[in-house]
């Protein structure tokens, strides 16, 4: 099953990538006022043609189109197009999110991002991968012992509050984007933190499996599990996660 997830992920960065370098798209606003793209629907049409093909009796959740009932215990879960705003501004940081759960939790991940041939993978028991230009790598965590110097990748901090970017700016050294999930991955930072508007589901899927079977942790900013929490996000190597959370914690609280 992750065998055909990755295949499966790599047909649709493919389809994203076309459309991305396509001369136009057509962009459009959610009732939520994101921005979809027809790139997004193409996508996420086409992971859910294979999926109900080969699966049939698992239930699927896209981003897009909503739920589809299945009656095996398992869900699909779908971002065709993680970071619509960058794709729609020809910026190529977006991805592709395929996760599958069951009822044991999370049991597949998978992340592909296209343009910058990047592919990261996880199987619940099965060690975690990145794959860069069709090298499969394992993942190299950043051990830095010292918060003072710990790099913490900002994403989307143009909705946060005030005070969390003061705080982190004072005990650590905040970034810009170095790679996202694939930056913590292969030691560029250590640790992503998400704390504006709400991250959707289908955003944080693939992200606990992934860093519980790179050697990482996942919470929300509380420290509750992600898949649980208030989509906010602490991604993080380990070393200093419930460092920054005592850290965040009076900020979040007032």
């Amino acid at each position: 099953m992750l065998e055909f997830a990755i295949g499966l992920s790599e047909r649709a960065g493919a389809l994203a990538a076309e459309r991305f370098f396509a001369a136009d798209f057509a962009l459009g606003i959610k009732a939520d006022g994101t921005e979809v793209t027809d790139a997004d629907l193409a996508v996420e049409t086409l992971i859910r043609g294979e999926l109900a093909a080969r699966f049939p009796a698992d239930e699927i959740y896209g981003e897009e189109t909503g739920a589809t009932a299945g009656i095996s215990g398992r869900r699909w879960v779908i971002d065709p197009i993680d970071g619509t705003k960058y794709f729609a501004y020809r910026i190529p940081i977006f991805g592709t999110n395929l996760a599958l759960e069951d009822e044991h939790g999370p049991a597949l991940a998978v992340i592909n991002q296209p343009v910058a041939r990047q592919l990261i993978y996880a199987g619940r028991g099965c060690g975690c991968r990145v794959r860069i230009d069709s090298r499969d790598l394992v993942p190299v965590l950043r051990d830095n012992p010292d918060l003072a110097a710990a790099r913490v990748e900002l994403v989307n901090p143009a909705g946060w509050p005030a005070d969390v970017l003061v705080t982190l700016h004072r005990h650590t050294r905040i970034t810009g984007h170095l790679g996202g999930i694939g930056g913590l991955l292969t030691g560029l930072v250590d640790a992503l933190v998400i704390a504006g508007p709400e991250m959707g589901y289908e955003d944080l899927a693939p992200l606990p499996l992934i860093l519980e079977e790179a050697g990482g942790r996942a919470t929300d900013l509380h420290g509750n599990p992600l898949l649980a929490g208030d989509g906010t996000a602490l991604l993080s190597t380990g070393r200093h996660h419930d460092a920054l959370l005592d850290l965040l914690a009076p900020v979040l609280t007032g």
